[in-house]
């Protein structure tokens, strides 16, 4: 829409490599992420900063890979370029666009999980709401 073409198959081809890519880069971050937590130990907001910190280069090398592959087919002239106009435009639109969003909300979003996670694993300590007290009137009884 932004660039004022139509969404047509090829550029579905295109959005469905995309998806794979951006997938890709936000389960190497998640993954370091989890193994710096069991085998390290670290806590989840160190470990989802050391993670990113780690993977950045290898994610902006595979975007900027896939974006200067694409690019041919934007720039293309010839016959048949119309027809890959659009695969191009939606590799490296959507791959700019998704990687920043990628590196910014993948850490947010393990964070929320996380903290999600850790609430609903905590048990209440006995008296409190959710967790049966001593029964009223048993004190001394037997």
């Amino acid at each position: 829409m932004l660039a004022g073409d139509d969404l047509d198959v090829i550029g579905i081809i295109g959005i469905v490599l995309l998806i794979g890519i951006v997938k890709k880069n936000g389960i190497m971050i998640v993954d370091f992420a989890l193994d710096a937590e069991r085998t390290h130990g670290k806590a989840p907001r160190d470990a989802i900063l050391e993670a990113s910190l780690l993977r950045f280069r290898p994610i902006l090398m595979t975007t900027l890979a896939a974006m200067l592959g694409a690019l041919p087919l934007l720039v293309g002239t010839g016959t048949g370029s119309e027809l890959r106009r659009p695969l191009g435009l939606a590799i490296i639109g959507g791959l700019a666009l998704s990687q920043v969003l990628t590196l910014f909300t993948t850490p947010v979003i393990y964070l929320f999980f996380d903290n999600l996670s850790q609430r609903f694993s905590r048990k209440p300590e006995p008296g409190q709401p959710g967790q049966p007290g001593p029964e009223i009137g048993t004190e001394g009884a037997g």
